[in-house]
């Protein structure tokens, strides 16, 4: 089989290469001009190619994973977490690698044009080769994205778990959506270190934005109020509505050894008694 023209001609004719990929690059439909600017995308275009020309010069034209090719999966892995963070789709960014192709096959055709097998041969390497420089830049693309998606969907449990302090020595969770297992371990220990860095006796877990309450859902409470007795902290549970306590019955949820109130107010009142304080009303200031 005759050798690859692949690494003398990238090598002689790379500027020029780059230059017809650029124009490529400006009118393809993956170039954001609201995310990213021409100088940039040069830039970007140049260090790549330049990595891309030295690689190819190994003759190693099949295996991307090989020592030859990690300068260019480093820069194509760099590259592709930055424009998944820029809001870049999958495809807008394979498109920077798929977009090399037509300027190289040009200036194949042009070199070998009466060699019809080493043509075949050598758009078959090139193609494949940057096929799978294409799709490694979309799993990493897309591993960035669930990062950030979860990174997001993390900051929002925290968000959505704000403990208040009521009282001198009592606190308030506020439960608002479904209590799942993630979001239980986010609530406890978001619970629990209020109750460290406050000190408080008491903690009032006001599950009235509960939608339903399970039990799962049930189990996940018990949980968090027994992790809160082990730091020193009672618990009380607020929001229990006719319909929560009819299916806790249903379902033979226990919740005896836990104290209960009907709204945040009842539970309140409660969580004061217990640590000592007593409201009075000011009828002086009431009749102003």
């Amino acid at each position: 089989m005759p050798k690859s023209l692949l690494p003398e001609l990238l090598k002689k004719d790379r500027a020029e290469i780059l230059a017809d990929w650029m124009k490529e690059q400006l009118v393809a439909g993956g170039m954001r001009a609201d995310l990213i600017n021409e100088q940039e995308l040069r830039e970007q275009s140049n260090d790549f190619l330049q990595r891309f020309v030295q690689a190819v010069q190994s003759d190693d034209l099949t295996d991307i994973r090989s020592a030859a090719w990690t300068p260019v999966l480093e820069l194509l892995g760099e590259l592709s977490r930055a424009r998944g963070r820029l809001g870049f789709s999958p495809a807008e960014t394979a498109m920077f690698v798929f977009s090399l192709k037509q300027p190289v096959l040009t200036r194949l055709r042009t070199a070998l044009g009466n060699d019809a097998t080493r043509l075949f041969e050598d758009v078959a390497t090139i193609t494949q080769l940057l096929d799978k420089l294409g799709l490694y830049t979309t799993e990493v693309h897309q591993q960035t994205r669930e990062d950030v998606i979860g990174r997001q969907q993390m900051e929002m449990l925290e968000l959505s778990t704000p403990v208040v302090k009521l009282w001198d020595g009592i606190l308030a969770l506020p439960l608002i959506g479904t209590l799942d297992s993630s979001r239980t371990n986010v609530v406890m220990e978001s619970l629990l270190q209020q109750i460290v860095h406050t000190e408080s006796e008491i903690a009032i877990i006001d599950i009235t934005g509960v939608p339903t309450v399970d039990t799962l859902v049930a189990q996940h409470l018990l949980k968090t109020v027994a992790a809160a007795r082990l730091m020193g902290a009672d618990c009380i549970i607020s929001g229990i509505r006719p319909q929560i306590a009819q299916t806790m019955v249903h379902l033979g949820v226990d919740l005896t050894s836990v104290a209960t109130k009907a709204s945040l107010a009842e539970a309140l009142r409660l969580a004061m008694t217990r640590c000592g304080f007593r409201v009075v009303r000011n009828d002086a200031a009431a009749q102003k």
